[in-house]
C-alpha cells in the first residue's frame, strides 16, 4: 500500500459543489483501488467522474493536489475540507504559508481504511 495526500470529491447528486476533502489515502500500486476514510473507490471512466465507491456505486473525483490555493473545480462552490495532519504538507506543496480559510475547513480524518473487507467484497466471498 502506498500513502498519497490526494483530492477526494463526491460527485454523485452534485454537479461540482459536492463534500470535498483533502486527505491522506491508501492505495493500490497502479492507484485503480484508493482507500480513504473508511471507503474503497475502484478506478471508474464516468462523465464527470474517475472513481466510484465499491460499496455503494457512488461517483466521486479524486486526484493529486493542484499547486494553487483550492483544488475545486473552478465552476465549484463551498469549502474543502482537509485533514489537520496535511495543512504543513499541503502548504508545502502549494507555496504558500497560511491556509486561507475562506477555502478551507481543518477537521480530523481518522484513519480508516477497509483493505481487508474490500478485498473480500471484490473476491466475492462476502
Amino acid at each position: 500500500m502506498i500513502n498519497d495526500l490526494m483530492y477526494i470529491e463526491l460527485k454523485t447528486g452534485y454537479s461540482d459543489d459536492g463534500p470535498a476533502w483533502i486527505g491522506y489515502v491508501k492505495t493500490s500500486k497502479t492507484k485503480s483501488t484508493i482507500y480513504f476514510n473508511d471507503h474503497a473507490f475502484q478506478k471508474y471512466n464516468g462523465g464527470y467522474s474517475n472513481y466510484t465507491d465499491i460499496e455503494n456505486g457512488d461517483e466521486y473525483w479524486i486526484s493529486g493536489l493542484k499547486k494553487k490555493e483550492s483544488n475545486r473545480h473552478w465552476a465549484g462552490r463551498g469549502k474543502i475540507m482537509i485533514d489537520r495532519r496535511a495543512v504543513d504538507t499541503y502548504l508545502s506543496l502549494i507555496g504558500e504559508e497560511k491556509l486561507p480559510l475562506n477555502l478551507f475547513e481543518i477537521i480530523d480524518i481518522e484513519d480508516r481504511f477497509p483493505v481487508e473487507r474490500m478485498n473480500k467484497l471484490l473476491n466475492g466471498k462476502e
